[in-house]
C-alpha cells in the first residue's frame, strides 16, 4: 500500500513541477515545491518510525534505501519471497539520506541494506558518500550492504548525465571494494550503446523506471540477495 501511495505522489510531483513551471512565477514555484517536498518528506519519516515498531531486529530481510527510483519500486511485487521495506524518498540526495539514516535503517536493523543514491546530486554526491558507508560500519555491523550503481538515463535532461554517472560508478565500486560491501552494476544492462542512452521502454521520462525497467533492475539485484540471505 505504501509503495502504491508513494508512486502516486511521485507522479503528482512530476505533474506539479510541469504545472508550476508553466504558470507560476519562479519564486512562488520554488516556495510551493519546497513546501510540498517538506511535507512529503516528513510524512515518509513518520511512516518509517511507525513501521520500525512492527519488526524485531534483523526480522526484515532487505531494506531498500534511496531516492525516487527506490520510492517508486513496488518491492512486494518484485521480491515476494523476502520481507522487504522501502526507505526511498523522491527527490532525495546523499545529504538528505545521511540525515535520516537512523530512522531509515539503523533503528530497523535489516539483514541486508540495498542503497541507490546520488542521481539528484551527482556533482556533489561524494562530499558525504563515504560518511554514509562509515555510518553503516558503525551502526549496522551485522547488516550486509549492497551498493547499486547509478543507472543509465536518456532524454534531453537525464541523457546528458550518463558520462558523469559512469565516472561516479567507478568510485562507487571502489568504495564497495574498500569497505567489503557488494557492488551491483545497474548501468550496463540498462544502457543502449547504439543510442548512448537508456533503452527505450525502460523509463517514463529518461530517468524514472517503467515496469520493464524495474524488471531489468530486479534481475540484477535478486540473485545477489538470494546469495546474501542464504
Amino acid at each position: 500500500m505504501l509503495s502504491t501511495i508513494s508512486f502516486v505522489l511521485i507522479a503528482l510531483t512530476i505533474f506539479l513541477i510541469i504545472l508550476f513551471g508553466k504558470i507560476l512565477p519562479e519564486e512562488k514555484q520554488k516556495k510551493e515545491l519546497e513546501e510540498f517536498f517538506k511535507s512529503y518528506y516528513n510524512q515518509k519519516i513518520s511512516s518509517y518510525a511507525d513501521e520500525n515498531a512492527l519488526y524485531d531486529e534483523y526480522e526484515v530481510d532487505v531494506a531498500f534505501l534511496g531516492d525516487s527510483l527506490t520510492d517508486g519500486y513496488n518491492l512486494s511485487e518484485y521480491y515476494p519471497e523476502f520481507i522487504t521495506v522501502n526507505r526511498g524518498i523522491g527527490g532525495d540526495t546523499t545529504i538528505g539520506l545521511e540525515s535520516r539514516l537512523k530512522v531509515s535503517v539503523y533503528d530497523l536493523k535489516p539483514k541486508v541494506c540495498v542503497m541507490l543514491i546520488g542521481a539528484n546530486n551527482m556533482d556533489t554526491m561524494f562530499e558525504n558518500y563515504e560518511n554514509i558507508l562509515k555510518g553503516f560500519k558503525e551502526n549496522l555491523p551485522n547488516t550486509k550492504i549492497v551498493l547499486l550503481s547509478l543507472t543509465a538515463m536518456g532524454g534531453e535532461y537525464w541523457g546528458a548525465k550518463n558520462q558523469l554517472a559512469c565516472y561516479n560508478n567507478v568510485r562507487i565500486k571502489k568504495y564497495a571494494e574498500s569497505y567489503g560491501y557488494t557492488y551491483v552494476d545497474l548501468f550496463t544492462p540498462l544502457f543502449n550503446e547504439k543510442t548512448g542512452e537508456v533503452y527505450d521502454g525502460f523509463t517514463i521520462d529518461g530517468g524514472h523506471f517503467t515496469h520493464e525497467g524495474y524488471l531489468v533492475v530486479t534481475a540484477q539485484i535478486k540473485p545477489v540477495l538470494i546469495e546474501l540471505l542464504k
